[in-house]
């Protein structure tokens, strides 16, 4: 079995993700979707703390865009644009590439009666509202849940906001999508406005009938080429597969030489490197990472690969929180070497850093200097005047 230490590993992992390469002078929607043939998807969460996840990314990697090129490219109504990205459950839900619509049919047909007990009970309690449903968007053409339900004149959701108080409408909207009949035609703010699957996704793309073991092939060979580097768990995470259908796939790569088994220094357990995979000799530069971000969404990855232990604290009481509400990790030439506690306050033009923290042996001027860099960049690019620096952890003072 081939070895490798924990650096090329790490490095290689880099590389995949796209970082260390050469930024655009000038990002296009080429630039854009380049970040997402690399990635594979862009989260979607609906935190704005800073901003919204999958825009973060993108940032990330290719430094300031403009932001409606990415929504161009997810959500455009114009018949002259081909849709490049298309909304689907993949990681959690996601951005996807259009193309890539057909691999997660087999999903599709499992979410058919809806993904949990709430929306098969809403669907139970009203037999005829995914129907009713389907007229009026085949009538109105795409549209909001409480659009929806003023066209069909049913009474107002219980409470607006909150997930686990969503009116049946919304959750039989939500079962269409996730069994494929709905697909997501454009936001506004956040919400979703749905329309039929065959406005949304190109013919060519939705008609592909692809079989649940060559998809689930399909997508263990995109999560190995988006992670460069990863044992089992990590590429199975990547579009949360069962084990079931994660190791067989993976034993076929090996068998075509296009996963090669590797054991990484330090690592508990066995990794498999894409034989496409490059590892540079050095990753250099700054990047702030949103929590979401693919490269460390799944956190026994993160720990594993950067040693850097890694936890949303959103839900935790604010007391016990460690590093903060809504923390970025740093990433400076190929480590991770601290954490930002982040918050944009638009309406005062201001980006908020209550708290910043550096990993042991990086709290230096070097990482502070590289910090305040990368600050003031996603500033900018978010049209905020000022960067506010906190007094909490080691970091604060040398900001």
């Amino acid at each position: 079995m081939q070895r490798m230490n924990a650096a090329a590993a790490r490095r290689t992992a880099l590389a995949a993700q796209g970082f260390g390469k050469r930024r655009p002078a000038n990002p296009n929607r080429r630039a854009v979707l380049d970040v997402v043939a690399r990635t594979r998807l862009l989260q979607l969460d609906s935190v704005s703390a800073v901003v919204r996840a999958h825009y973060a990314p993108v940032f990330s990697r290719i430094g300031p865009y403009d932001r409606t090129l990415l929504e161009r490219a997810a959500w455009s109504d114009s018949p002259r644009a081909r849709r490049g990205l298309v909304e689907y459950w993949a990681h959690e839900a996601a951005l996807i590439p259009v193309a890539d619509w057909p691999l997660l049919r087999w999903r599709m047909a499992e979410y058919r009666h809806g993904r949990w007990a709430g929306m098969r009970k809403a669907a139970e309690r009203n037999p005829t509202l995914a129907k009713d449903i389907l007229d009026v968007i085949t009538e109105v053409g795409a549209a909001g849940a409480s659009e929806i339900e003023r066209h069909l004149e049913l009474e107002k959701p219980r409470t607006k906001g909150t997930w686990w108080n969503l009116s049946d409408t919304k959750l039989v909207c939500e079962q269409l999508f996730a069994a494929g009949e709905l697909s997501i035609a454009r936001r506004a703010g956040f919400t979703r406005h749905y329309d039929l699957t065959e406005r949304v996704v190109p013919a060519d793309v939705r008609d592909r009938e692809i079989a649940e073991d060559d998809a689930v092939r399909e997508l263990v060979r995109r999560a190995s080429r988006a992670v460069g580097i990863g044992t089992e768990a990590d590429i199975r995470d990547y579009y949360r597969l069962h084990r079931r259908q994660s190791s067989p796939a993976i034993a076929e790569l090996v068998d075509a030489g296009e996963l090669v088994p590797v054991q990484v220094e330090g690592w508990n357990a066995p990794a498999y490197l894409h034989a496409q995979a490059s590892t540079p000799r050095r990753v250099t530069g700054a990047a702030l990472l949103c929590p979401f971000d693919p490269l460390i969404f799944f956190r026994p990855r993160t720990q594993r690969v950067f040693d850097f232990h890694y936890r949303l604290e959103i839900y935790t009481p604010e007391p016990q929180r460690v590093h903060g509400y809504y923390v970025f990790p740093f990433l400076l030439d190929g480590r991770l070497v601290g954490r930002v506690d982040l918050r944009a306050e638009r309406g005062n033009g201001r980006l908020l850093a209550p708290a910043a923290f550096a990993e042991p042996g990086h709290a230096t001027a070097e990482t502070a200097h590289a910090l305040r860099g990368a600050l003031r960049e996603m500033a900018d690019w978010l049209e905020l005047d000022d960067v506010v620096i906190g007094e909490r952890g080691d970091l604060a003072p040398l900001l």
